[in-house]
């Protein structure tokens, strides 16, 4: 016995897409009028073999027609409990299934004249049946759920790629500036021999530009085969399997980017290194000028500006990029205005008394001094961290809180309401001591609440998801197990008077309803108005027999409906009981909630697995970005050891003092980015996936421990070379 989805459909089906099966028997011909199709799960799970095996669903014996292996709207069907049978309508009839109560959902599927707008044609069916309780959607609100998903992995994902072009901008100045630093000499004989500052720019600009376009060539090639490689490593985690296409504007996009990127970042070094003389040129190492000339500044400007109207143009909300890159700049000057108060901290400071702790002070504010750069880098890079460190441990948080570790071990839905003693029965007989909550159970929709008609309104609320097709309804005498009264007043137990209603306060938050305002909602046609009487504080989290509405006794009495129940029995007696209950009640759907919190578990930690990996390009390029502020800092750094050694100074003397200085710079900027990298992980976890903001503090701890130390590790192994460097090469450069 096992649950499965039944779907019933005409030979008009699918009117869009293909609907593909397997027979697996040229000369087994079957009618669609005795059509069992199955899905492949289906299959695989009970070993079915068309023409072979035989189904027992409800009160029919069906034999099996064909596998399923394409079926055009099952991502529109959104979340299931169980694999697809498909059958025709006159199947279904005949098995008994669909009786006075039973929940079943019928779907009618309009293929519209070319010519006809969808929103105009669903506005005339509101209008014209207003009562009817339909949900009406089209081909741009098909799945609203999935929608919502999507949209809101693509602002994730728009915040991985932005956050990515601006720590790739900030690497590639650190790079140029370390290469022109290497070049210093070159600059400086080709001035000597007459070359200006207009011949120095064009060849070096010209050397970058061509690494540029060489990187950027390769970028598009791994690009466009990377969803190749993830179909093929991947695909059946996937539930929309990526095909392998080539897409130009995307491509020429992401050329555009980091052509401006470079040239933006590349820029100011550049304009630096020409503007030097050619005698400055020789004194680097100690006589540095930051002065940019003006037209280097408005070239800079204009390419960020073209960055950023290409990010804004190009993104799905517009509004939403902008924003980022405004919170971005923000962030980057806050940085750099840090370094610029860590170098006056510095340089005020008392001198400590031991020789190293005082060179490691000196290092952050002497001329040449790297602490702009590596506070811009190291900050962004612990902020990274931080960031992605809370969005991951509120999602396991999310997982935790979402699988109970205690539930009960079945759902049964559509028990009949004239046999319920007998279920109970039943159930007691076949597991003793079983623990049995039943309620009943209707379908409806709300069209009113506090004197607005849903039909009329332009927007719902937001949050206001009740409001979005038909809800599960019931009614109970008492406060159902798992909620908590926080407003109002809960009606007697033998409540005789007009429907009043109790509702989930976070629901009644998003309406803007209050105890006393009106609720009408519409079953089986017919609007019943109810009074809200009470709201509630309702544990969803806990597998129970949860609704977001619940009515008073009596209100539903007129209205054809059946029983729903949770049962919690002794593991032993699961079989059975499950084995017992379908034979017994054809018309009941036993779900094991086991294999429910399995899915459920398996979706969050997928998502979870796909935003690790999807931020996992911008840990790589924060990363990369701490090696290029080390390295730009290498020619200063020869020059200091050179001279420390020269001075009696040993090796050891020489790490130790810049451990102190990057142990400090650590220090400082682990408590800044702890602050920022919350605010932008809260950001994320509460706006764009709506879950609970619940970051785990030991695991923060070890990710500015683990950073800190990457970044200390990354010290110390650039300072390796440094150490061995011999002191001819830094006092030339006298």
């Amino acid at each position: 016995s096992t649950l499965i989805e039944l779907k019933a459909i005409d030979n008009a089906y699918p009117l869009y897409g293909r609907y593909r099966r397997d027979s697996q028997n040229a000369e087994y011909s079957i009618t669609p009028k005795h059509r069992l199709d199955v899905g492949q799960a289906l299959a695989e799970k009970l070993d079915l073999r068309v023409a072979r095996s035989k189904l027992v669903i409800g009160s029919v014996t069906l034999p099996v027609t064909a596998i399923i292996t394409e079926e055009p709207d099952r991502l529109g069907e959104g979340f299931t409990l169980g694999p697809v049978a498909i059958v025709d309508f006159e199947t279904l009839r005949k098995t008994g299934l669909i009786q006075p109560g039973s929940m079943y959902q019928s779907k009618y599927r309009i293929k519209l004249p070319a010519t006809a707008n969808p929103e105009t044609v669903a506005k005339t069916l509101e209008a014209q049946f207003p009562s009817a309780g339909w949900e009406i959607t089209d081909r741009s609100n098909g799945a609203p759920g999935t929608r919502r998903f999507i949209e809101r992995m693509g602002q994730f994902l728009t915040l991985v790629g932005l956050a990515a072009l601006v720590i790739a901008g900030i690497g590639v100045g650190n790079g140029v500036g370390s290469y022109l630093e290497s070049k210093r000499a070159s600059i400086a004989t080709l001035k000597v021999n007459g070359a200006d500052s207009s011949t120095i720019f064009r060849i070096y600009m010209l050397q970058i530009l061509t690494v540029a376009v060489f990187a950027i060539i390769a970028g598009l090639a791994v690009g466009t085969l990377v969803p190749q490689a993830i179909s093929t490593v991947a695909g059946d985690v996937l539930p929309v399997a990526p095909g392998f296409a080539v897409h130009p504007v995307p491509l020429v996009v992401s050329a555009l980017y980091g052509l401006l990127i470079a040239i933006a970042f590349a820029l100011p070094p550049l304009a630096r290194a020409r503007t030097i003389p050619a005698a400055g040129l020789f004194r680097t190492v100690v006589e540095t000028s930051s002065r940019i000339d003006r037209r280097t500044l408005v070239a800079v400007g204009l390419a960020i500006s073209a960055v950023v109207a290409l990010a804004v143009g190009t993104a799905r909300e517009p509004l939403f990029s902008l924003v980022f890159v405004a919170a971005a700049a923000g962030l980057l000057l806050l940085l750099t205005g840090l370094a610029v108060a860590i170098r006056a901290m510095a340089a005020r400071l008392p001198r400590p008394k031991a020789p190293l702790a005082r060179m490691a002070l000196a290092n952050m504010h002497r001329p040449g001094s790297q602490t702009r750069a590596l506070v811009v880098a190291l900050g962004l890079g612990l902020t990274l961290f931080v960031t992605l460190t809370a969005i991951q441990t509120s999602i396991n948080a999310e997982i935790r809180a979402r699988v109970p570790e205690r539930a009960p071990s079945f759902f049964a839905l559509d028990i009949p309401r004239d046999r319920a003693t007998e279920f109970t029965q039943l159930v007691q007989t076949q597991a003793p001591g079983a623990q049995i909550n039943m309620i009943p159970s209707l379908r409806g929709s709300i069209v009113e609440f506090a004197g607005q008609r849903v039909d009329q309104m332009a927007e719902l609320p937001e949050g206001a998801w009740v409001l979005r097709g038909d809800r599960g309804l019931t009614y109970s005498p008492v406060v159902p197990q798992g909620s908590e009264v926080s407003q109002g007043a809960w009606w007697p137990a033998n409540y005789k008077g007009p429907p009043l209603v109790s509702m989930d306060e976070r629901v009644a938050e998003a309406l803007g309803v209050e105890v006393g305002d009106s609720l009408t909602v519409n079953v089986l046609g017919v609007e019943i108005p109810a009074k809200i009487a009470a709201l509630r504080t309702v544990k969803w989290e806990n597998f129970g027999l949860n609704y977001a509405l619940v009515f008073s006794p009596g209100a539903f009495d007129s209205a054809p409906h059946n029983m729903v129940a949770t049962l919690t029995v002794p593991k032993t007696k699961e079989n059975a009981l499950a084995k017992a209950i379908p034979t017994a009640f054809p018309s009941a759907s036993l779900i094991t909630v086991g294999d429910v919190i399995g899915q459920v578990s398996a979706l969050l930690t997928q998502m979870a697995q796909a935003i690790a990996a999807a931020a996992s390009i911008a840990i790589l390029s924060g990363i990369a970005v701490l090696i290029g502020a080390i390295a730009a800092a290498r020619q200063s750094r020869i020059y200091d050891s050179v001279i420390l050694k020269l001075l009696g100074a040993t090796r050891r003397q020489i790490l130790t003092a810049q451990a102190i200085e990057y142990g400090l710079l650590s220090l400082i900027l682990g408590l800044v980015s702890l602050l920022l990298g919350l605010a932008a992980g809260w950001y994320v976890v509460v706006e764009i996936f709506d879950f609970a903001f619940e970051p785990d503090p030991a695991m923060l701890a070890l990710t500015l421990i683990g950073g800190a130390g990457v970044t200390f590790l990354l010290g110390m192994a650039g300072s390796l070379p440094i150490l061995a460097a011999r002191p001819s090469e830094a006092l030339r450069s006298l």
